[in-house]
């Protein structure tokens, strides 16, 4: 016995093909219109991070909480992330190579100056997402960074952020496997 999954009109074409030949067939209907669109995965590498390590996976949650378009997984061991995330004693930065892809860098230095660390990883992660720093801004925009001062600890973007973070990624969902597909069944 051979089961095989199709779908679409190649299913009712089987099914029509298959009750004139005496085959048997069971289809469940399937609409590619009402699929769910599923986020980009980028993955990032925080074994560099040191003590920020549970920061940057808060800043992560804190974006996957926050837009649809695109979603941040921890990377597997051996698997080539596209967000190197590191410590140093610097500034904290952002390098991007393309969007989505880069090395962020989670500076003591402003962590020595009294800057929250879950807000520094939102926000280097949001250059990362492609949005540029804001500032001076006020401390409910998240890339106004060190701009909004050291009493600011909010790490969310703004409803602006999400949407350019939403435009950024948008045209890059991809449609999920539909639920509803059809068995064909041949003896």
């Amino acid at each position: 016995m051979y089961v095989r999954t199709l779908t679409g009109s190649l299913a009712a074409a089987l099914v029509v093909s298959l009750s004139l030949t005496g085959g048997q067939a069971v289809a469940a209907p399937h609409d590619t219109a009402d699929a769910p669109l599923a986020a980009r995965v980028l993955t990032y590498d925080a074994g560099g991070s040191a003590e920020f390590r549970s920061a940057v996976d808060r800043g992560a949650a804190i974006w996957n909480e926050s837009v649809d378009a695109v979603e941040l997984r921890p990377a597997a061991a051996g698997q080539r992330a596209n967000i190197r995330v590191l410590a140093d004693n610097g500034w904290p930065r952002a390098l991007p190579t393309t969007l989505g892809n880069g090395t962020v860098y989670i500076g003591r230095q402003a962590v020595d100056q009294g800057y929250d660390t879950i807000r520094i990883s939102a926000h280097e992660l949001g250059h990362i997402l492609g949005l540029p720093d804001r500032k001076p801004g006020p401390c409910s925009s998240l890339m106004s960074g060190s701009s909004a001062g050291t009493a600011c600890t909010n790490p969310y973007p703004n409803a602006a952020e999400k949407a350019e973070v939403e435009g950024n990624f948008g045209g890059a969902l991809v449609e999920r496997a539909p639920a509803a597909r059809a068995e064909v069944i041949v003896d």
